[in-house]
């Protein structure tokens, strides 16, 4: 029998032993309910049925526990024991109760058929599970043992191959150390001859990079000679344009100078003209305006000036004063 077998004959012991239960339970609650109802004051009749709930509750207790316990393997003692024959006895005798008392011996029979299959059951069933226990932990040693039995046999089997593996490794290894040694031996001759053949190339290409050293450096020292004369030429070039940059703003200042002046001695004469006996040309007359506008003069006054018309001297004054205005942002 296999563990698979053994566990469903395990779990059809465990469904028939609950059905047992069960209904031993729901039969002893039905019959044991009357004899407390009649053996309790009458105001307290309601509590009949508690007495039996309590002693299946020990039942269930102690088949749960016990078949815990023989899953395990464990044993609880003589408590167990104990509680499992006193819930037994105490169904028993209040199944039988109500017979008994009326001296019915073919009732006494009937309500213990119950009772007493619950009490073998429980019993029954604890030596099942302990029986299958003891089956699974065989079959499961069985298991292990042979395991244990492969095991071995594949350990020797790999410790066959590694010591055949080892041996071919070491022999493989004596002919590859004999055809390193010899190999060293040519390459070390090869090495030797390298080597000087290297030394020699090295003593030349120094001595090539000793003399390419010197041109080097002299001529980083011509560029360096060339480099200092270019800066020298080109702080004589900057100074002189700076000269020059000087001289020219000087003569713009003086020429602006100049020109201010002319503008002023031209105002001037058209403001001290004064009047004039007829009105003058319209071009004159506008250069008379805005010589007086760039003055400050009233506009009367420029009217005067001009002998033109209060609106037509304000209307050019008007003009002036948008041009500003126009200017003002463009210059900002």
């Amino acid at each position: 029998m296999n563990r698979v077998q053994i566990r469903s004959s395990e779990r059809a012991l465990s469904v028939g032993t609950w059905l047992i239960v069960g209904g031993a339970m729901l039969y002893s609650v039905l019959t044991v309910t009357p004899l407390m109802a009649a053996h309790t004051p009458a105001e307290w009749r309601w509590t009949a049925p508690i007495l039996p709930l309590v002693v299946d509750a020990a039942v269930v207790i102690v088949v749960r526990l016990d078949s815990v316990l023989a899953r395990l393997g464990g044993h609880g003692g003589a408590w167990p024991v104990a509680l499992r024959w006193m819930t037994g006895t105490m169904t028993l005798a209040l199944n039988i109760g109500v017979s008994a008392l009326a001296g019915d011996p073919v009732g006494v029979a009937v309500h213990a058929v119950a009772p007493l299959l619950l009490i073998v059951t429980a019993e029954a069933g604890l030596a099942y599970r302990r029986a299958l226990t003891v089956a699974v932990l065989a079959v499961e040693a069985r298991k292990r043992a042979e395991q244990d039995a492969r095991a071995r046999v594949m350990a020797e089997r790999e410790e066959n191959r590694l010591r055949a593996a080892r041996e071919q490794r070491e022999h493989e290894a004596a002919i590859a150390r004999e055809q390193r040694e010899h190999e060293a031996a040519l390459a070390q001759q090869e090495a030797d001859r390298q080597d000087r053949i290297r030394r020699e190339e090295q003593a030349r290409v120094e001595a090539a990079e000793r003399a390419e050293r010197e041109a080097a450096e002299r001529r980083e020292q011509i560029r360096e000679q060339q480099q200092a004369e270019r800066e020298r030429l080109e702080r004589q070039a900057g100074q002189q344009r700076e000269l020059e940059a000087q001289e020219r703003a000087e003569r713009e200042r003086r020429e602006q100078a100049r020109e201010q002046e002319r503008l002023e001695r031209e105002r001037a004469a058209l403001l001290a003209a004064g009047p004039p006996p007829v009105k003058l040309p319209e071009e004159q007359a506008r250069a008379t305006v805005a010589a007086a506008f760039a003055a400050g003069v009233p506009v009367r006054v420029a009217a005067e000036l001009s002998g033109w018309s209060v609106g037509w001297a304000s209307a050019r004054y008007q003009e002036h004063r948008d041009g500003n205005a126009a200017a003002a942002p463009a210059l900002g």
